[in-house]
């Protein structure tokens, strides 16, 4: 088996590469620290903005040329457009005239290829318990005879090695497509299967594009008929490039009882509103904790918050899901409790959303109204 590529063999395969003013892309300033992992090759080249077209080609090139290194089992390469300090606005050119179309104006978006829909899991702030609900609700899904598939789209903090106990890396297709990595019976493509855990991923916006993309659109997704897409906290770059370059079913946003997570959520609900996703409804997390020893029921972070905000918006409530010890240890542990109890009451809980969920997709998100969210 051949050795992966090192930093130097990449920078010497870079170094035959001409950046427009001739001089060579290896060691140039334009040129990111470069990233390995598994043969995969990670890496940004910079320029000026107006300068974007004439460095795609440079893209391209240095993409193919790291491709043949030996021992290389693929490349990401993105390019960093960015605006020169000082550097005058150019003058607007005059717009064309429209010119007559036959048909709907917008483009419709690109399908993924083997997946019939795609639904986001969201929140508008980190602590929730996003990533547990979101695979607690592919699991339910599961449970219904549909086939599931889950793609963990946080860049930064991927979620799902830990909680579905995978420590191995993907398979790939003649080198190139990755193919997902099969457990309970969903297929599972995460960032976090090519780095490791504790590897720090310091990319900028268009590295984190083109990785989510890639994760997309290169992964041997098998017949799916529900992609669940973990989503990263938040309102970045990965949430736009899911909802405008994917067909998205709807969001699921994901909030605890408290006034400062449902402030965030606000945020969530208004960005998919904005790109014109579907808010297929609200899940209230850790809504009530029940005690052990006393059965004594004890609302630490308020309760039903997330009902009474989703009744404002005219959004469905999908379901509250219990502050409770033995979800954190089986997540933890690799095996969540719709794996472990399927026929506990907590599974039940979140397979009762599941089955909220699916019927919004298909019955109710596309007939009601877009939410209006309003700040108070």
């Amino acid at each position: 088996m051949t050795n992966a590529p090192t930093k130097d063999d990449v920078q010497g395969a870079l170094a035959a590469i001409k950046l427009p003013d001739g001089s060579a892309l290896g060691g140039s300033d334009n040129l990111s620290d470069i990233f390995i992992a598994d043969g995969k090759v990670f890496f940004s080249i910079s320029c000026d903005a107006a300068d974007a077209q004439k460095f795609e080609a440079v893209r391209v090139a240095a993409e193919e040329a790291v491709k043949a290194l030996p021992g290389a089992t693929g490349a990401m390469v993105a390019l960093t457009a960015e605006k020169k300090a000082g550097t005058p606005n150019p003058a607007p050119k005059p717009a064309p005239k429209p010119k007559p179309q036959a048909g709907p104006q917008n483009s419709p978006k690109a399908g993924v290829e083997g997946v019939k829909q795609i639904i986001a899991v969201a929140s508008g702030k980190g602590g929730v318990g996003k990533s547990t609900t979101a695979i607690n609700i592919a699991l339910g899904l599961q449970s219904t005879g549909l086939k599931v598939g889950v793609l963990d789209a946080d860049i930064y903090g991927p979620s799902l090695p830990r909680l579905l106990g995978i420590t191995h890396k993907p398979e790939t297709i003649d080198g190139r497509i990755l193919k997902p990595i099969e457990k309970f019976g969903l297929q599972v493509m995460s960032i976090g299967f090519l780095v490791e855990e504790d590897t720090p991923m310091i990319w900028r916006g268009p590295m984190v594009m083109s990785a989510l993309t890639q994760m997309l659109r290169e992964v041997a997704w098998a017949d799916i008929d529900v992609l669940v897409v973990d989503m990263p906290p938040g309102t970045g770059d990965a949430q736009l490039t899911m909802a405008q370059q994917v067909p998205l079913a709807g969001a699921v946003i994901v909030s605890t009882p408290q006034d400062l997570s449902l402030i965030d959520a606000r945020k969530g609900l208004n960005m998919f509103r904005k790109v014109d996703v579907p808010v297929l409804g609200i899940v209230e997390n850790m809504s009530y904790f029940i005690a052990p020893d006393t059965q004594v029921r004890y609302d630490i972070f308020g309760h039903g918050g997330a009902k009474a905000e989703a009744e404002k918006l005219g959004l469905p409530f999908l379901g509250e899901v219990p502050l409770v010890m033995k979800i954190r240890e089986l997540s933890d542990a690799g095996t969540p409790i719709t794996v472990e109890e399927p026929d506990g009451p907590h599974a039940e809980a979140y397979i009762n959303i599941a089955k909220a969920v699916y019927d919004e997709m298909n019955n109710g998100a596309g007939k009601r109204a877009a939410p209006n969210i309003v700040f108070e």
